[in-house]
């Protein structure tokens, strides 16, 4: 026969919290059931996730950024870059379509800085430079593109910022 159990005892604790009974019932059934179910339930899924599973966050992060890649794949910048006259003539263009308004018609800046000085605060190199509009300086307010421009074009504006520096 199962045993009743004593219900409302009262804990003593009154003349401690004035004057606030505290009681000590025991925990319903159906809770006690539910908190065991959860804590089995929680060790079986770490267990599946983890070991039968073997799902990884990290694995999955590295399927997803591969996946990434092979759908946009970043645009390859040349180890060496040789500015030429008419690679200068052509991004006269490009340049005037998309940076002018932050470089100025006059490459002497404005939101952005003047790219006619003879120190530059990314670097004045070729390939530096090729890095810079790629990439773009997000912290200057530069936005990356290489992505928008490609390689080609990049080149170009590269080719024709190269040639006016100093000037």
């Amino acid at each position: 026969m199962k045993q009743k159990r004593e219900r409302d005892r009262l804990m003593g604790h009154a003349d401690e919290a004035d004057g606030i009974e505290e009681y000590d019932n025991a925990l319903p059934d159906w809770w006690l059931g539910l908190f065991w179910f959860c804590i089995i339930w929680a060790a079986a899924y770490a267990l599946h996730y983890h070991v039968i599973a073997d799902r990884s966050q990290v694995r999955r992060l590295a399927a997803e950024m591969a996946a990434a890649e092979q759908r946009w794949p970043a645009a390859a910048v040349p180890a060496t870059f040789a500015p030429t006259p008419e690679l200068a003539a052509a991004g006269e263009a490009v340049f005037k379509t998309n940076c002018i308004a932050c470089h100025g018609a006059d490459l002497h800046g404005g939101i952005g800085p003047n790219l006619t000085d003879e120190v530059w605060i990314h670097g004045g190199e070729p390939e530096q430079v090729l890095k810079t509009i790629t990439e773009g300086v997000a912290a200057k307010g530069m936005p990356t593109w290489g992505p928008i421009l490609g390689p080609e074009k990049i080149r170009q504006v590269a080719a024709y910022v190269l040639a006016q520096k100093g000037k």
